[in-house]
């Protein structure tokens, strides 16, 4: 018989151990950006919902990149090459400061660099990226239209040949970054099919007018993109994608760090609503100790870790070059619907203390309202699992 170990003590911060999974690299990472969230973020982010702008945003793109989060997981350009768990770390720790900050990371690394870094010729690597690494260039994603969201191939920007170089026309809508961006990537039709187009921002016919009077992403630049006959040379196109598949990938890359960053904000509000029940007296004790709050409580937990054990599954299969579309769709379906519910029950658990900004759980919900739609709604990720499997495409209905 084998000698008895003393069991490790239960943490309610990680009820299911998952930290053991983590490597001392990884820890590091989820720290650093921990830390830099806590001390740069969360004193100000209350002020910059209410008032609807993120107005550090240079300075916290600079900042970001100096700790290495953005373009993270990609390779070389200054780059940090870190892992897609580590990256996935970095994207909860953000979202639990809030969706705006993680916004902005995602589309500069997931979106505007890695569309750039697969699909771009080696003189736009070079052109871009180590800017963008370091946040000294701001990069944006111009796929979504005024009249065109979950059916890209419809998308009316175009761009035609003009000589040797490409003239650019059109709109794209509700564009992270797209006010402050120095470089915009965007995707037009072409006589050749859909093409991913390196723009300088400061082109000619180009404009970004920000979007104002949001409810949701209030602490994040969201823009519309206007494309009136911008002129660029033959080598502003991405040469190595023609088709869908281009913008598609970037959308796969993205959603992935949804996955944990959605997370980040069912983790915030949990974690309020804990602290909110132990101290909050009625009826002469804390209401932590009557049973309706104790099982919000457990129920939160469990789909929150459930979630979280998720994320980290994606992410290894992502490292071990094994992880599809399908599996993308499933985690990002999953995770934010319940991080709104966990946000909405912690809510409930403040009462009318929880829809104040003096505590996160409002801002975060109405965020998640926006992640829920954004890179894919939530009935585009179900039908694309429903085809995955059935065999069966229901996407047009016929």
């Amino acid at each position: 018989m084998s000698a008895s170990r003393t069991l490790p003590r239960f943490d309610p911060g990680d009820p299911l151990g998952i930290d053991d999974l983590l490597g001392e690299e990884d820890l590091a990472v989820r720290g650093t950006v921990r830390q830099w969230a806590a001390r740069r973020v969360l004193p100000e982010i209350a002020d910059w919902y209410e008032r609807g702008e993120l107005p550090d945003i240079r300075e916290l793109a600079r900042e970001l990149g100096s700790i290495g989060a953005l373009g993270m997981s990609l390779d070389g350009y200054g780059c940090a090459g870190a892992s897609a768990v580590q990256y996935g770390l970095a994207c909860l720790e953000l979202e639990a400061a809030d969706s705006g900050i993680r916004s902005l990371v995602s589309v500069q690394g997931s979106l505007a660099m890695y569309a750039i870094h697969r699909y771009g010729s080696e003189e736009q690597k070079q052109r871009w990226l180590p800017g963008m690494a370091a946040g000294e260039i701001i990069g944006c994603f111009g796929l979504t239209e005024p009249d065109v969201g979950s059916d890209p191939a419809a998308m009316r920007t175009h761009a035609r040949r003009d000589g040797s170089d490409w003239v650019l026309t059109g709109r794209k809508m509700w564009i992270t970054n797209g006010s402050v961006a120095g470089v915009a990537v965007v995707w037009a039709q072409t006589e050749e099919g859909i093409r991913g187009f390196a723009v300088p921002t400061d082109a000619p016919g180009f404009s970004a007018p920000e979007i104002k009077h949001k409810w949701s992403l209030r602490a994040s630049v969201t823009s519309e993109l206007v494309l009136d006959e911008v002129r660029l040379p033959a080598d502003a196109v991405l040469p190595e994608v023609t088709g869908l598949r281009g913008p598609l990938s970037c959308l796969s890359h993205a959603r992935y760090g949804i996955v944990w960053g959605s997370m980040g904000a069912a983790r915030s509000c949990f974690e309020t609503a804990v602290d909110y029940a132990k101290t909050r007296e009625q009826f002469g004790r804390p209401i932590g100790g009557f049973q309706l709050t104790q099982a919000k409580l457990a129920d939160m937990a469990v789909e929150l870790h459930k979630g979280i054990l998720l994320a980290h599954h994606l992410g290894r299969r992502m490292d071990a070059g094994r992880l599809r579309p399908e599996q993308v769709s499933f985690g990002k379906l999953n995770n934010v619907r319940e991080a709104i519910e966990i946000c909405r029950t912690a809510r409930t658990v403040l009462g009318a203390n929880g829809i104040s900004l003096e505590y996160p759980v409002m801002r975060h919900a109405t965020n998640l309202e926006s992640v829920l739609t954004y890179e894919g709604t939530v009935e585009m990720h179900q039908l694309v699992l429903g085809k995955a499997l059935t065999g069966l495409d229901a996407f047009r209905g016929d």
